[in-house]
């Protein structure tokens, strides 16, 4: 006990310290951090910076998210402590029903949760952009607007990675003719330095700057909207859009290793099995450990957590979520228990997923201010360029986040995630997320990281986090080799250069089936405050083309 206060004693004056010394925004595109630094500088706080590099993102990265999708805003107000995750995730149409995507066989019809119309939820991620701005910031929502909107205008010149990105999803963009004239050029992609200018979204921002939700939600939006989306066979509703609400959620909290977590709470299944993870793991002597030990514990650790993922999460305001059980250091302790030290645990070994034998394109930004706010931010549209389809005169590429729920219990989803009931389709209902957007509060510091990813979210943050306990900085956080496990496939992928040839022998020996990634995953965004050492540092992943920024 006397320890534990010495502990704490030691670490107030750093929690209480003195303000940053700097800001930081690090966001997966140069134009966004550009945005969010241009609000910090006309006296806006983290909050506005969240606002306005929320909408350039929409406005130059269409592949990862925009006003047609949604995301988890998570804020942390200096002056009183204050935090919460602002749950601005899409919400499936009222005229939704459980076999919306299976076939009269009861077969699940494939590209129907993907493509066009049907595929799109009710966005959020212009609701949560006006409630930051109304709540949180302190600038007008035209002035943290006016960025995305002077973009949409101006234009964008189209990179490798939008080349890159459009090419994936080239015929379904070309089934849109309004996302055609938009994001392509003459049906075919754009060349390098091709600008991609968007008059109707610079119009949409602006009603949304002049009217708030009803700039979106109601009204020329509204209307577009809905037609567009009626002709292509969706089932939007005036009422859908109406009823949109944001939702204020209680993030979820934890501790690994004398740091305090601070995360995504549910509909993201994220918090709840980054936090299972660190429990199972904080059991071991892991500096002790060899590096194929560690990799084996995290891979047992993550394919346990996934299987749980897979049966117990879904919306909250519809499925009871065991979320305190699941977090509790002892279900941790008795998952741990399980675990062979010297030989994988097959899949199909563990209790199966009730009712069974949950975006690779997402983004996150990260944003910490002089004053000591801070957000992390992960959005999506789910798949690249969401949709595909864009109503005609709407401006908004929708997304497909439809193909989050568990279309049929046990059959994978675009990320080979399986869900069962818990994320069933239901009208009104927020379909299960990977993202999450994480706080670590540390005895030298505060870490603020998150990434996009699909599935593999939740593996990269928790790499993240061991980074961070190993004493790294922000760029190795970033730029670290990846592997990932979520239970079903029974496979342990992982980015070249995660592993040795050595540490695959030995893990083969031990039972895991290795398959190594043709390409590299992830574009995690990350800043720290080292106050021990009065300094922020930022970092952007090299896998993507964004910018971290200190200044």
């Amino acid at each position: 006990m006397l320890r534990l206060l010495l502990l704490l004693l030691l670490w107030l004056p750093l929690a209480q310290a003195a303000t940053p010394p700097a800001a930081a925004v690090a966001s997966a595109h140069p134009l966004a951090t550009a945005a969010g630094h241009e609000i910090l500088a006309a006296g806006g706080n983290a909050f506005d910076a969240a606002v306005a590099v929320s909408a350039a993102l929409a406005v130059v990265e269409p592949y990862s998210s925009g006003l047609g999708g949604g995301g988890f805003w998570l804020l942390h107000r200096a002056r009183d402590g204050h935090q919460v995750m602002v749950d601005g995730r899409e919400r499936a149409p009222l005229a939704a029903r459980r076999d919306l995507y299976l076939d009269a066989a009861g077969e699940v019809v494939a590209g129907l949760s993907m493509d066009g119309a049907l595929a799109a939820a009710i966005p959020g991620e212009p609701a949560a952009l006006v409630h930051i701005a109304t709540h949180y910031g302190r600038l007008s929502r035209a002035r943290s607007l006016a960025p995305a909107i002077r973009l949409a205008r101006e234009g964008f010149e189209v990179s490798e990675h939008y080349r890159r990105m459009a090419s994936f999803r080239l015929e379904a963009l070309r089934a849109s003719p309004a996302a055609a004239r938009i994001f392509l050029k003459q049906g075919a992609v754009p060349p390098l330095g091709h600008r991609i200018r968007q008059p109707d979204l610079a119009r949409v921002l602006e009603r949304m700057a002049r009217d708030g939700n009803s700039g979106f939600y109601a009204g020329a939006t509204a209307r577009a909207l809905l037609a567009g989306v009626g002709a292509a066979g969706g089932i939007w509703s005036k009422q859908d859009l109406r009823d949109y609400r944001v939702v204020e959620r209680e993030p979820l909290r934890g501790s690994y290793r004398g740091m305090h977590i601070t995360t995504a709470a549910p509909p993201s299944s994220g918090g709840v099995a980054l936090l299972q993870m660190l429990n199972i793991l904080a059991g071991y002597d892991w500096a002790a450990l060899t590096e194929a030990d560690r990799t084996h514990l995290a891979v047992e650790a993550m394919r346990r957590a996934y299987r749980d993922r897979a049966e117990f999460l879904g919306d909250p305001d519809f499925v009871d979520v065991p979320v305190t059980r699941l977090v509790d250091p002892a279900h941790a302790a008795r998952l741990r228990a399980g675990m062979d030290g010297a030989q994988a645990t097959p899949s199909s070994a563990l209790a199966g997923v009730a009712a069974a034998p949950g975006g690779n394109h997402t983004t996150h930004f990260s944003i910490l201010d002089r004053d000591g706010n801070r957000v992390a931010a992960t959005l999506s549209i789910n798949y690249p360029f969401g949709s595909g389809f864009m109503p005609e005169g709407s401006g908004v590429l929708l997304n497909d986040e439809m193909d989050d729920f568990s279309a049929k219990p046990g059959v994978p989803n675009a990320y080979g995630l399986v869900g069962a009931e818990a994320n069933a389709i239901a009208p009104g209902k927020r379909p299960l997320s990977s993202m999450t957007p994480t706080f670590i509060d540390g005895p030298d510091g505060i870490a603020i990281l998150g990434t996009p990813g699909g599935s593999r979210i939740i593996t990269m943050v928790l790499l993240g986090v061991l980074e961070f306990a190993a004493g790294k900085e922000p760029a190795a956080w970033v730029a670290q080799p990846r592997f990932h496990h979520q239970y079903l496939p029974d496979v342990l992928q992982f980015e070249p250069g995660a592993l040795s040839t050595a540490v695959q022998d030995e893990l083969t020996l031990r039972g895991h089936s290795l398959q190594q990634a043709q390409q590299p995953w992830g574009n995690m965004q990350a800043v720290w405050w080292d106050r021990k050492g009065k300094r922020v540092l930022a970092a952007s992943d090299p896998r993507g083309e964004g910018a971290a920024e200190v200044r």
